[in-house]
């Protein structure tokens, strides 16, 4: 696990397959995604206070595999969609995604991901809503990834986790491996015309400046490779 310091109070935990965000209020602390299912004791090691939540953006394996045991050790409340909370729960399996032609060499190319343990949904969200955290959080629909994909606005700080609506490897792009790429289009164009200056990703590298102009950049051209 690499750390970076994103911002101040913003950890990047950035694994073998994806990332996952630790966001600080005092000591209080906000984790966003928990990497796959045998990353818990690695982000144990960075909880120098409280761990008052944990919130999942989508149900995928490399994001929710360690709430479950980070939940129980630390007694922190988990948050997700209420479309992606069965799937967490374990009670139903979420829909797969829907192959690109140029994805199906990446995606046969990925090691297998340890499946993510069922974890309890304290509260099940929806767009709109606020989580206390940064100043407020607000949730915002990304549908298109899975079903009840989101992504977490922070309007103080102009801060954005895209959750895998968007990636940025090389460049600021749509996210890969979606069950509705028409969906996923729309909700790209609905988190470009946030007014934001970071944004960190489930994928890629965080961007620290300039993050409204890079996401337009990339809905203008997810949208001409729909047409």
């Amino acid at each position: 696990m690499d750390v970076i310091e994103v911002l101040p109070g913003l950890r990047m935990l950035r694994f073998p397959v994806g990332a996952a965000y630790l966001w600080r209020d005092g000591r209080e602390l906000t984790l966003v995604d928990t990497g796959t299912a045998d990353r818990a004791a690695e982000i144990e090691t960075l909880l120098d206070g409280p761990l008052r939540r944990i919130v999942l953006t989508h149900w995928h394996e490399d994001h929710t595999g360690s709430a479950a045991e980070l939940a129980t050790r630390h007694g922190a409340e988990v948050v997700a969609h209420r479309l992606e909370a069965p799937v967490v729960r374990g009670r139903t399996a979420g829909a797969p995604p829907v192959l690109e032609d140029f994805e199906i060499p990446i995606r046969a190319a990925l090691p297998p991901l340890p499946p993510a343990p069922p974890c309890p949904v304290d509260r099940e969200v929806e767009a709109g809503d606020v989580l206390e955290f940064g100043g407020g959080a607000v949730v915002v629909g990304v549908p298109g990834h899975t079903d009840g994909s989101i992504a977490l606005h922070l309007p103080g700080p102009r801060l954005l986790f895209t959750g895998d609506a968007v990636a940025n490897v090389g460049r600021t792009m749509l996210g890969v491996f979606n069950t509705d790429r028409a969906a996923a289009v729309e909700s790209l164009h609905r988190l470009a015309e946030l007014k934001v200056e970071s944004a960190v990703f489930g994928h890629g590298d965080p961007v620290v400046t300039g993050a409204a102009a890079a996401l337009r950049t990339a809905a203008a051209d997810a949208a001409a490779h729909t047409r």
